[in-house]
């Protein structure tokens, strides 16, 4: 009998979601960086695990919104718990319980559906701390199942997705058995030449920034050419991502588009072209471009 559901990734920016449904998956579906805030949009891996296919759903962190484009993410996590079969709250073992943490734990309070507790970079802490934390958050929230994860190390990854199998509903596939998203590919890569940008730049350079993709094209030969134009909201953030004599941008194309060519299974070009668009993280017709609904 097979089973399939819906497995929502919930925490305070930074808890490792996006690393945790990598590892998950398999393959590098959500974008990754050092930086909190990374991802912007829902992102759904599908996982086949023996005759389960658990379709995670990625959201952005949970944090207190400044602008419309914050607005936008925060809702697109809570829309997350609501279509969820079972919700994983992340916390990142390091951090305890923070203000953060304790914003959504209040939320969740709220919700009907199964709840797990996901302790992650477990690998970090002395264990003798972690039991401590374990039992304070279960003071504070009825979950059903405490697990404790290094998604970056994979500690603990096979007994997740083992419980998760289990506690399925029953029911058909809603996806094909070879499928790792439902992302369609032009926003795949708009986010990892995003993902360039993070890891490429400092300080507030990604925040201020947004990738979209303007064509998408298989040629003849089976490679795609892709068009993408990256929107800053300053001149000198042009400047910066363009680096001297092209040196950035450059570096963010090549890396983007061997990652590109790695999750396509096929040849890729990449062009991209850098615009300044002051006030673009407060249009609605841009943050709906990200996947995300505008308020």
């Amino acid at each position: 009998m097979t089973s399939c559901g819906f497995v929502a990734l919930v925490g305070a920016p930074n808890a490792g979601k996006s690393t945790l449904l990598n590892r998950m998956v398999g393959a590098k579906l959500s974008i990754v960086s050092p930086k909190a805030q990374t991802t912007r949009m829902r992102v759904l891996g599908i996982v086949m695990y023996k005759q389960s296919q658990i379709l995670l759903i990625d959201t952005p962190g949970i944090f207190k919104p400044k602008r419309k484009l914050d607005e936008a993410m925060v809702s697109a996590a809570w829309s997350g718990v609501t279509d969820a079969d079972i919700t994983l709250f992340i916390v990142d073992a390091q951090v305890g319980l923070n203000e953060e943490n304790l914003v959504i734990i209040n939320r969740l309070k709220e919700i009907s559906g199964p709840l797990w507790i996901i302790l992650n970079k477990v690998d970090k802490v002395n264990r003798e701390k972690l039991l401590p934390l374990t039992a304070s958050l279960n003071q504070l929230l009825s979950a059903e199942k405490t697990m404790m994860v290094s998604a970056k190390q994979g500690d603990g990854i096979e007994d997740l997705l083992k419980e998760l199998s289990y506690r399925l509903p029953q029911g058909p596939w809603l996806y094909p058995d070879d499928d790792l998203t439902n992302l369609p590919d032009r926003l795949l890569a708009a986010e990892l030449v995003r993902e360039q940008i993070f890891l490429l730049t400092h300080e507030e350079i990604p925040y201020s920034v947004t990738v979209e993709t303007d064509s998408f094209k298989e040629k003849l030969d089976g490679s795609i050419r892709v068009d993408a134009t990256i929107y800053v909201l300053r001149a000198n953030h042009k400047a910066i991502i363009i680096g001297e004599k092209g040196s950035k941008i450059r570096s963010i194309g090549e890396r983007a588009r061997k990652e590109l060519s790695r999750l396509l299974e096929k040849p890729c070009h990449l062009f991209l072209t850098v615009k300044e668009k002051k006030g673009w993280d407060e249009e609605n017709a841009r943050i709906r471009a990200l996947g995300l609904s505008n308020l």
